[in-house]
């Protein structure tokens, strides 16, 4: 199991956000219908792991075992859909920092949720700030445990999507 490591905010993932979405879309050519950056790298100042996160809405769920063999011939890693919420999640050991990608279709809830939730942190700094405070603190007490550090955001991740 890979380490728990945080880094402080880098200015360049928005740019390696648009070249990876980019290289996604035309990989993906025609089947996908959004493409959006999430997670903490996504939240301008906001610490976090080094991996570009990337949601990638497609058209036709049918099409989901052709795009991930797709990804797979490009060196993406298919991990499934470990939590049950309907996205096919990958991986690519990019640099200078990873890509995880996930694949959803139109009106998956997890994905909405996501967004939601990365958009409340943008707009509310306090918030963004807070969580930042709790990541390290899991990060730092988790001991490489990922179940730990992504279960102890659970609560806080819950609260701020129910905050008006």
């Amino acid at each position: 199991m890979p380490r728990i490591t945080l880094v402080e905010y880098d200015p360049c993932w928005p740019s390696l956000f648009e070249e990876r979405a980019m290289a996604v879309t035309t990989l993906l050519c025609p089947f996908v219908s959004e493409i959006h950056h999430i997670g903490s790298t996504a939240v301008p100042g906001l610490a976090a792991k080094p991996k570009i996160d990337i949601d990638a809405v497609v058209s036709d769920q049918r099409m989901l075992p052709e795009l991930s063999a797709r990804l797979r011939s490009a060196g993406y890693t298919f991990h499934g859909d470990p939590h049950a919420s309907g996205l096919w999640t990958f991986t690519a050991d990019t640099r200078p920092c990873g890509t995880r990608l996930y694949l959803c279709t139109s009106g998956n809830a997890a994905h909405a949720a996501r967004l939601l939730f990365r958009d409340r942190l943008r707009e509310r700094p306090d918030h963004a700030s807070q969580y930042e405070t709790l990541k390290k603190r899991l990060a730092e007490e988790a001991n490489d445990d990922w179940e730990f550090y992504t279960g102890g955001k659970r609560a806080f991740i819950e609260a701020v999507l129910a905050s008006p």
